[in-house]
């Protein structure tokens, strides 16, 4: 056997992480999309094939074993936590303490954090509410954005709890209820709730006919995701 010498390339720039539910068929995607040629490490999370209070609740067991899945030499800028009604239910504080008890990170975000920071930066006070869960699913976010200054006064739902029919869920029946729910209505925002949700690619033409921001939980979490770790952005629509 014959041992050789090698050197060491230089350090990478620090990299971006991403907790991604088991169930999400859609968020790898996206990310891929909204991040460019930003270095992204995935992990995931087990969680329930049917989305309620109680199986969003039990995650909170998991995130921190699925960050230490994360490579832990990697020293992340920051690592998001793809969940936006898992959020709401456990609470964005304690998903910051759980991810960083697992990876070594400077911050972390979700969905929920990201989407208020959104509606702040774009002026947003009054959003109108488009989810694929039952109303009981939505409701602890709604309350949340309610306590932060953003209104939700009309809320829609394709009432389906089950994550494989969630992510089939086409863009024309999207545009469909958004445009509806949004019909004589005073809003200055919408928000298509989701990460599993297939949402990018009705953002423009949804923003042209409503002539209002138009937010996602995939685009508000990629772009708060790169603020926070200091990467550039490859935004749609408003949030561009």
């Amino acid at each position: 056997m014959s041992i050789y010498s090698y050197t060491l390339a230089p350090e990478d720039a620090p990299p971006l992480g991403l907790i991604v539910l088991q169930t999400d068929e859609t968020i790898e995607r996206d990310m891929r999309r909204l991040l460019g040629d930003a270095p992204l490490y995935v992990t995931r999370v087990p969680s329930a094939p049917e989305v309620t209070s109680e199986t969003l609740q039990q995650m909170a067991n998991e995130i921190s074993g699925a960050a230490a899945l994360l490579p832990q030499a990697a020293k992340f800028s920051a690592i998001g936590y793809g969940c936006t009604s898992g959020t709401a239910q456990i609470g964005p504080d304690q998903i910051d303490a759980l991810v960083k008890a697992g990876a070594p990170t400077a911050a972390v975000t979700e969905p929920v954090s990201a989407l208020i920071v959104a509606c702040k930066h774009l002026g947003i006070k009054r959003l109108a509410f488009l989810s694929p869960y039952i109303a009981e699913v939505s409701g602890r976010l709604r309350e949340v954005l309610d306590g932060e200054g953003v209104a939700t006064p009309v809320f829609g739902s394709f009432s389906e709890g089950i994550e494989e029919k969630v992510v089939r869920i086409d863009g024309p029946s999207i545009i469909n209820a958004a445009l509806d729910l949004c019909k004589d209505v005073d809003v200055d925002g919408l928000f298509l709730s989701c990460t599993n949700l297939r949402t990018l690619d009705v953002i423009a033409p949804l923003e042209a006919a409503l002539n209002i921001p138009v937010l996602s939980s995939n685009l508000v979490l990629g772009w708060h995701l790169c603020q926070r770790g200091n990467v550039p952005f490859n935004g749609l629509g408003k949030l561009g």
